[in-house]
């Protein structure tokens, strides 16, 4: 889709949010993650940002957990989404160096080895700072990271964030272009270099008839499946992205094969393999997931069966 020119006061205030991200991003680490983040977090709570979603998605996910357990949680992830903002803002100013201190890779150089010489694609997830995903460009240079995303509506944010996501050896692409992008660039890659195809799959598709349901955090779900399907169609070896928060603004990322690029697979296999991680990951870390997106709009079928029988019994 052709974005139209932004207008005179739209870049107005495109260049007054960057000033204030690049200002932000130079003030001391203790004023942003200890002063700020707090203040941030004040804010999202008493004005109870998405709270019911919160709780609900809470409460569906983690039926065996106790009213206190949930609290904790929740309390603990409104933090995370504080955190997010500040970790966001501070991008304006991050160097090379700095993003290869604020994520350090646990299995970088065997990953280098098993990847050497070929495309592959990561799947991630909205799971802390998932930008921080992106860096890998920089801790291995030998590879472009094409960031996958979806366009936002507002044209000023829009620019933004690619701003914001600016950096050596990552593009970023739309999701609708990525298919494209990479068939055109398939044989001689990006200036010479391999593609890592980055793509936060935990989004929420439209539903279709012949939609595939997994189960997920106790509730049928919904999955975009283009990882797969570009992987099948290109033989691109599939790695799960796992993130580990180190403390405010930092973390640590590894890297887990779940598909090798030439092993038969069932249909949707490559991506239960995904859901399986991920939901995994997010037990060991629940504050770490965006559980303030409306995740669960669409109910399968037989969600809404046991829904109605569970009304009936109450």
């Amino acid at each position: 889709m052709k974005r139209r020119k932004l207008t005179f006061f739209q870049r107005v205030a495109l260049e007054s949010l960057w000033f204030f991200c690049r200002a932000f991003a130079m003030t001391p680490y203790w004023f942003r993650y200890y002063v700020t983040e707090n203040l941030i977090y004040v804010i999202l709570y008493l004005m109870r940002y998405r709270m019911k979603v919160v709780k609900t998605n809470l409460r569906n996910s983690f039926p065996e957990k106790s009213e206190r357990e949930l609290n904790i949680i929740r309390r603990r992830f409104y933090r995370t989404l504080a955190e997010i903002f500040v970790d966001t803002f501070s991008l304006a100013g991050l160097s090379n160096e700095q993003c290869r201190r604020v994520v350090v890779c646990r299995n970088a150089e065997q990953h280098k080895a098993e990847v050497n010489g070929r495309d592959w694609i990561a799947m991630t997830a909205h799971f802390g700072c998932w930008e921080y995903c992106s860096f890998w460009g920089l801790i291995d240079p030998s590879q472009v990271v094409v960031a996958v995303y979806h366009p936002l509506r507002n044209q000023i944010f829009e620019h933004l964030y690619k701003r914001l996501r600016k950096r050596e050896n990552t593009l970023t692409v739309a999701m609708k272009e990525s298919v494209r992008f990479y068939m055109r660039h398939s044989k001689e890659g990006v200036d010479g270099k391999n593609l890592v195809m980055g793509l936060i799959a935990d989004q929420n598709p439209p539903r279709r008839p012949d939609s595939h349901w997994f189960r997920f955090l106790n509730q049928d779900t919904l999955f975009f499946d283009g990882g797969e399907k570009l992987a099948l169609k290109y033989n691109l070896p599939v790695y799960f992205a796992h993130m580990k928060r180190v403390k405010r603004g930092y973390y640590e990322l590894s890297f887990e094969r779940i598909y090798d690029g030439q092993e038969p697979v069932a249909d949707y296999e490559i991506t239960e393999r995904y859901v399986r991680r991920l939901e995994a990951m997010i037990r060991d870390y629940p504050e770490l997931w965006m559980w303030s997106h409306r995740r669960w709009k669409h109910k399968s079928p037989a969600d809404l069966a046991r829904i109605r029988c569970m009304e009936q019994k109450s």
